[in-house]
């Protein structure tokens, strides 16, 4: 008999045949029948049985993040969080108010601004020297790939104008050559090692806070693309204490300064085992950085602003040369590697390290994959799929805004800005599609990020003009990306990503069908389930 039947609404399976049900029933925390009419669970119930009138209301998959940072997330939630804000003023007045809330706090931490709230991309340290004078300040862009610092952090970091830049970043400077208030890429590095270092505690707050949110979005299980020591033992406390309720890949951190040598400590973290729901599986490879600060890896030059090309390609942060002998030797080990790579060379090199340990150790299941893949050489699309290579998309991005008009087309030129998230192409070449969010980048609302990648339309409309609208992909295939595709990157399709007879009762109660309305963005999730056991129940909902 069934502990749980859902039943008078759309269940959408995400099977192969993506196929329709109309109810589910759960015992033990499996799946144990899908009905295909109104009578078919009936004989499921019995008196204990916990029966759930959908009432025309869509059952789905439980959503699966294929690229998250929830610990550091979380703590952003914790912070100074600028992420609900778009201009310079609000930032500064949020920033004003935080300092004021937490005046005990030696460091003011957190971050979410927009690159396009200021000129060139780079906010100065005059004004947050303006509202926060006294204490040291660090705070990180959107997209993690620069931070904002005032006066008295860089003098605690000793970053002045005699600082050479890094070789993975960049110190934005005056025209005297003395810093801005903008550090790029590895640059922030120089004044992260003057800021304390975050406590476990710390992190474990953040892991917490993260997790309560994500499951309210309708998240089941994610991969963590940047597992340190430090997040790893959040990871293992927290799941040391039964806490930790959605699946998690961890994706340890390669260390871009170091070589091959670090792959026997990777394998002696990886052999502490899992903990609970969390298996650190993945090793995360970060190969160059993003377009909007011109560090992406380009096949051809950036343009400048006079629209000719400039000696500028970007960064490879891992030399493409060794690349390949370090992924062969991950993949020999039986690591998946999951790559971040946003310039088509940085994709290039990518496929080519896959390619050559394909040719040394013959075929695996290690199913790495390429995150972000903003932008892909043509004769690359179809060699994912020929290679067993995953595109982990992150389909929030796919809009125009600030972000495009302003730091990337310019510098791309037409025909390259045409080809950004070539989604429906990697598709129509066959390959495998995960998505995820990269939060705290940009939201974790999967509804979000699916209505952005069958519309190409940011959803609060501020852009109205489709972004390249032939790259849009099918509602169908936008879920079965966040489910299946992303169960698949993770190793969870044999338990999880479809609603199967058998399978693991993860799922996600949405309070409409949403390929009955427009605006998938509009709907909310009323339930989230793990293992048959109710995660989340929205307060709204009779659920």
């Amino acid at each position: 008999m069934a502990d749980l039947v859902l039943r008078g609404g759309a269940v959408y399976t995400v099977d192969a045949a993506r196929s329709w049900a109309t109810g589910i029933a759960v015992d033990q925390g499996r799946i144990v029948a899908v009905g295909r009419n109104g009578d078919a669970l009936e004989a499921w119930i019995e008196p204990h049985t916990e029966v759930i009138s959908l009432e025309g209301r869509i059952v789905l998959p439980g959503f699966q993040d294929a690229h998250v940072h929830p610990p550091r997330a979380g703590l952003d939630l914790l912070r100074c969080n600028l992420h609900a804000s778009d201009n310079r003023d609000a930032y500064l007045d949020t920033i004003a108010r935080y300092a004021e809330r937490n005046s005990g706090e030696p460091w003011i931490l957190g971050g979410g601004w927009a690159m396009d709230a200021f000129a060139g991309g780079t906010p100065t340290l005059h004004d947050l020297d303006r509202v926060v004078p006294d204490r040291p300040v660090f705070l990180m862009n959107r997209d993690g790939h620069g931070a904002w610092v005032n006066s008295r952090a860089l003098a605690l970091a000793g970053i002045t104008a005699s600082t050479a830049d890094p070789p993975d970043g960049r110190i934005e400077r005056n025209d005297d050559g003395e810093p801005a208030g903008t550090l790029q890429e590895g640059a922030m590095t120089l004044a992260r090692r003057a800021i304390p270092p975050d406590t476990a505690v710390d992190y474990e707050r953040g892991l917490r806070v993260a997790q309560d949110y994500l499951i309210s979005l309708g998240i089941t299980a994610w991969q963590d693309a940047d597992v340190t020591p430090e997040t790893e033992e959040a990871y293992r406390t927290v799941a040391g204490r039964d806490e930790l309720i959605a699946r998690v890949v961890g994706a340890l951190w390669w260390e871009r300064s170091a070589g091959e040598e670090q792959i026997e400590y990777l394998i002696a973290r990886r052999a502490r085992g899992p903990a609970g729901r969390f298996r650190p599986t993945s090793v995360k490879m970060m190969l160059d950085g993003v377009a909007e600060n011109s560090t992406a890896s380009m096949l051809d030059p950036y343009l400048g602003s006079d629209g000719h090309p400039t000696p500028n390609r970007g960064i490879d942060f891992i030399d493409p040369e060794m690349l390949p002998r370090y992924v062969t030797r991950l993949d020999a080990e039986g690591f998946q590697v999951h790559f971040h790579a946003i310039g088509d060379r940085a994709v290039r090199n990518a496929l080519d390290a896959v390619e050559a340990a394909r040719r040394a150790n013959g075929w695996s299941d290690a199913r790495h994959h390429i995150s972000h893949i903003q932008l892909i050489a043509s004769e690359d699309l179809a060699r994912f799929r020929r290679l067993g290579v995953v595109a982990n998309g992150q389909p929030f991005w796919a809009v125009y805004e600030g972000y495009q008009s302003e730091l990337t087309i310019p510098f791309f030129g037409p025909e390259r800005s045409a080809r950004q998230y070539p989604f429906r192409s990697l598709l129509r070449n066959g390959a495998t599609l995960a998505f995820g969010s990269d939060w705290s980048v940009s939201t974790p609302d999967p509804l979000l990020q699916i209505e952005t990648a069958v519309r190409r339309v940011s959803p609060d409309h501020r852009w109205e003009l489709p972004f390249y609208p032939e790259e849009r992909v099918s509602l169908a295939d936008a879920i079965a990306a966040f489910t299946a595709g992303s169960a698949y990157v993770n190793h969870h399709d044999d338990q999880t990503g479809s609603i199967e007879l058998g399978k693991a009762a993860d799922l996600v109660v949405l309070d409409r069908n949403i390929f009955e309305f427009a605006s998938v963005g509009d709907a909310t999730v009323l339930a989230t389930i793990i293992d048959g056991e109710f995660a989340f129940r929205s307060d709204e909902s009779r659920v």
